[in-house]
C-alpha cells in the first residue's frame, strides 16, 4: 500500500514538472522574448499632402536596422519590386544605402523594407514618396 502511494505520488511530481517545463517555452513566451527589428532614420521627405515635397529623382537613401535584426534577410522594395542595396553593420545598428531607380521618376512610391531578428520573429516597416520628374 505505502508503495503504491509513493508510486502515485511520484508519478503525479513528474507530471507537474514535465508540464511546468513544457509550458515555459510556449510560442507566446518565445514571441515575447523575441525583439523585433526595428527601422529608424529613413532619410529621405516622406510624402504629405499638404506639404507635397517631392525627393529628386534617383536620390541615395538610407535606413538604420536595429542590432538584433539578421542583416542576410533583410528585404528592400520600391513599389513592390526589388531594390539593390548595401549593408554597413557595426555593434549599434545596421546601415541600408539604396538607391532609387530612374524608372520611378515623378511616381508615388511605397518604399518597404523587411528584416527577421535572430531569434527569429520578424518586423516590416515602410515609407510613402514621392519622386520628382
Amino acid at each position: 500500500m505505502k508503495l503504491t502511494n509513493l508510486f502515485k505520488s511520484t508519478l503525479f511530481i513528474a507530471v507537474v514538472l514535465f508540464n511546468g517545463a513544457a509550458n515555459a517555452y510556449s510560442p507566446e513566451e518565445l514571441e515575447k522574448e523575441c525583439k523585433k527589428p526595428r527601422f529608424t532614420d529613413f532619410n529621405l521627405t516622406k510624402y504629405n499632402a499638404t506639404d507635397n515635397i517631392e525627393v529628386a529623382p534617383e536620390s541615395e537613401f538610407t535606413i538604420k536596422v536595429s542590432p538584433w535584426a539578421d542583416p542576410t534577410t533583410i528585404k528592400l522594395m520600391a513599389k513592390k519590386q526589388p531594390l539593390a542595396f548595401t549593408v554597413e553593420t557595426n555593434s549599434s545598428f545596421h546601415k541600408i544605402k539604396a538607391k532609387l531607380p530612374a524608372s520611378l521618376n515623378g511616381n508615388f512610391v511605397r518604399i518597404d523594407v523587411s528584416a527577421m531578428a535572430e531569434m527569429g520573429c520578424d518586423d516590416k516597416d515602410g515609407w510613402l514618396i514621392k519622386i520628382a520628374k
